[in-house]
């Protein structure tokens, strides 16, 4: 038989043309669908995806060789992988069946009680850890249970021949193919799991992390009977063994660290209450990884405390692999970086680029026309996010678009907000003049009525209009700044100055319209954000330097100079520096190769320099490690249970380590789980509608400006946006046709 199916195996898909090919009528085996009869019989079945005929065993034979089972025919090389998986749980949740109705309910269950006391052997390994396990998180610590991994492998042999258990499949597989599972088990699944999140109170916006799927698609491989982990498992051996692989990963990066430099950032969490948490943060190309988090409640005045706790921070990195210090622009944290700076004179301090961008928009949002803008915005919108029927209108009207958009800091989400109501003016005015919203009680209400006047008043579109001449640029160099796609340090000075020019353009260089907005910028951009290494950036960046619009100025030379003489401390080195610069400036050698000359634009700045400075290792390094830096602070997600975790106090060093394990790996997988993303599909500075994080950063965008009256429906009345509304969605004709809708029971 066997010598009879590599026959057959052997030709290829052409010989069998003539042969019909059927599935049996009435088939429900979801088998069926990857494989189709030859001559009319079962126990002859070709598979769809590699074409060869399986002779002997009928469907259960095909779906063995789908699943990739051995033994009794080889594994199919070209199934998909998510058909892969689907038929090799539907093969675990058949074996399940056949022990129940073989053995019964007394021996399933005691296969499910072995399961269960394996999982349960070693769960709590508290006192079996090693002293020194928790003083080094990259450290190679002792691995238990290898006689269970040869177990293992023993038991995997014999399961070709058993075949009752499918193949374990990695987390990294895409969703199963769902359908075998009726609509019951699944809105049965859909209940248990959010009982589970309402029970433990655990955020909605935890849906929204990657490993959510990840956990269900596991738990569905293994199949029924599954046990979770236990309480002292995952504050266990799980979390050791999370704190290992943590920390394999931030190894790796440190690596890089000698090669290109790094910036150390320090993201500062503070609350009503007064309690400031510190996170440090590294970043370097090669990714960025959470150090530690300090409280700093007791020292967050002090310059000097301050500086005694960043020193420690810098002897932990090292400070020949740090070339950038950055904090935000609070007076204690701006003296204590300067004096850190002073001290060891081999890297510099900048103020946070995204904080200074903000603040220059906080300063704008305080002139009297803009804040006179801002309010009426802000009235707008808390009149339409405060009742569900007026919101289900605007949500239909706008094609599901949001008008609150959030952004990476807090006067962003005013100015981007703003940028949307003008963009959505259409949509928005038709809604305020149909014959729905006249008909309706909300507009023969006071707070009604202001708004619709709001929607007509030609003087509040037109200062709307003259106030994003001057944030749209800003919020252009914000989303620089924030970018996780190539370092921003060699194109920041040139974007600021860009912004500046297109804000004099705007208003047709006439000077009266945009001094007021330049004398708000200019002493933030002069006296807080800019920084030696944004010049040096700007000069080094050779889609910059080699643009025919570039010029140089004092502040560039000297900020190239500082550089120089701060981050080589070697004087042979930095006259080999001086020296071969003009090299790169008359594009000379490699720099003058054609693949160099298209490399300008296309490659990374700090990619090009390695590729085609090689003949100037000095240079090349010095060049490499000031593009390779970020200007602006990766902060980590805030999460209340993880600040209410940091702001514990405990008497019990154990404990303590554990909880430090527990936030070490928590941020460090939010950090690679944010990098992942960005380079899967991009990053925008704006996110979803989020109401938790409205509650934080945008409260009084959605706060109810006036008493809500004739509101007969409830949040649960409420259409649910769609999912990517900060996306500008294709240019599409809107209809204004008057709808026909009853305000009692909401908008379909």
């Amino acid at each position: 038989m066997v010598e009879t199916r590599e026959f057959f195996d052997a030709f290829p898909d052409a010989q069998y043309k003539d042969e019909q090919a059927l599935v049996p009528p009435r088939a429900t085996d979801p088998g069926w669908a990857h494989g189709i009869m030859v001559n009319g019989g079962r126990q002859k079945i070709r598979c769809k995806y590699c074409h060869k005929v399986i002779l002997g065993g009928g469907i259960s034979r095909l779906k063995q060789h789908l699943a990739g089972e051995r033994g009794n025919v080889a594994p199919c090389e070209e199934v998909p992988e998510e058909v892969k998986l689907e038929i090799q749980q539907h093969l675990g949740f058949k074996v399940l069946e056949k022990l129940k109705k073989q053995k019964g309910s007394k021996s399933s269950s005691s296969s499910l009680a072995s399961y269960s006391q394996n999982k349960e052997e070693g769960e709590d390994d508290d006192l079996g850890r090693e002293p020194n396990a928790t003083t080094s998180r990259g450290a190679n610590r002792k691995r238990k249970g290898k006689e269970v991994d040869q177990g293992t492998t023993s038991n995997r042999r014999k399961r070709h021949k058993k075949q009752e258990f499918p193949i374990a499949i990695p987390v990294s597989q895409p969703p199963t193919n769902l359908n075998f599972a009726s609509q019951e088990s699944i809105n049965h699944a859909d209940m248990v799991v959010a009982k589970f999140m309402y029970d433990s109170g655990i955020p909605f916006s935890a849906a929204n992390s990657y490993a959510f799927q990840q956990m269900a698609d596991a738990i569905a491989a293994v199949g029924t009977g599954y046990k979770m982990p236990s309480y002292h498992s995952l504050r266990g051996k799980l979390l050791n063994k999370s704190v290992e692989e943590t920390g394999e990963l931030c190894n790796d990066i440190k690596k890089s660290w000698e090669v290109t430099g790094c910036s150390v950032m320090v993201d500062k969490w503070s609350d009503k209450t007064g309690c400031t948490i510190l996170n440090f943060v590294v970043y370097c190309p090669k990714g960025t990884l959470f150090l530690k988090s300090v409280d700093a409640s007791d020292i967050t005045n002090s310059s000097e405390a301050l500086l005694g706790l960043f020193d420690t921070i810098v002897q932990e990195v090292g400070p020949k692999n740090i070339v950038n210090f950055v904090t935000d622009t609070d007076p204690s944290y701006k003296t204590a970086g300067r004096l850190l700076m002073t001290k060891y004179k081999t890297f510099f301090w900048n103020a946070c680029g995204s904080h200074c961008i903000d603040l220059m928009l906080e300063e704008i949002g305080k002139i009297d026309e803009v804040k006179e803008v801002l309010l009426k915005a802000k009235k707008l919108t808390g009149f339409i996010y405060n009742r569900s029927w007026v919101l289900n209108l605007m949500r239909k009207r706008t094609c599901g678009r949001e008008i609150v958009q959030l952004a990476a800091t807090k006067f962003a989400s005013d100015f981007l907000t703003l940028k949307t109501i003008v963009s959505l003016r259409d949509p928005l005015s038709h809604m305020f003049t149909s014959n729905a919203w006249t008909s309706s009680s909300f507009s023969k209400q006071r707070a009604g009525a202001e708004v619709a006047e709001i929607m007509v008043d030609s003087h509040f579109w037109s200062l709307c209009d003259k106030i994003l001449k001057v944030t749209k640029p800003l919020l252009t160099v914000l989303q620089l700044t924030d970018s996780e796609e190539r370092p921003c340090m060699g194109y920041i000075y040139d974007a600021m100055e860009k912004a500046k020019r297109s804000i004099v353009s705007a208003f047709d260089n006439k000077e009266s319209q945009y001094m007021p907005y330049l004398k708000v910028i200019d002493p933030i951009w002069l006296e807080e954000f800019h920084s030696p290494l944004h010049a040096a950036g700007y000069y080094l960046n050779p889609s910059i330097f080699y643009n025919p619009s570039f010029s140089s100025n004092k502040v560039i030379q000297k900020g190239l100079l500082d550089c120089i003489e701060t981050l080589e401390p070697n004087l042979t080195s930095q006259v080999k520096i001086t020296s071969h610069i003009s090299f790169f400036e008359d594009a000379v050698g490699d720099f003058s190769r054609p693949v160099a000359l298209r490399g300008r634009d296309s490659l990374a700045p700090a990619t090009w320099w390695s590729l085609y400075a090689a003949d100037y290792p000095e240079l090349q390094r010095f060049a490499v490690r000031i593009l390779s830096q970020k200007c602006s602070i990766t902060q980590c997600k805030r999460s209340r249970s993880m600040f209410g975790n940091l702001q514990k106090k405990s008497r019990n060093r154990l404990e303590n380590q554990r909880l430090n394990d527990l936030i070490f790996v928590h941020f460090n997988l939010h950090l690679q789980q944010s990098r992942q993303s960005d380079a899967s599909k991009g990053r925008s500075m704006k996110d979803t509608y989020d109401p938790e994080a409205v509650d934080a950063n945008m409260a009084d965008w959605v706060e109810d400006w006036g008493a809500i009256e004739a509101d007969d429906l409830s949040w649960m009345d409420v259409s649910v946006p769609s999912e990517r509304t900060f996306l500008i969605p294709k240019t599409q004709k809107i209809d204004y046709s008057e709808d026909n809708i009853d305000e009692t029971k909401g908008i379909d």
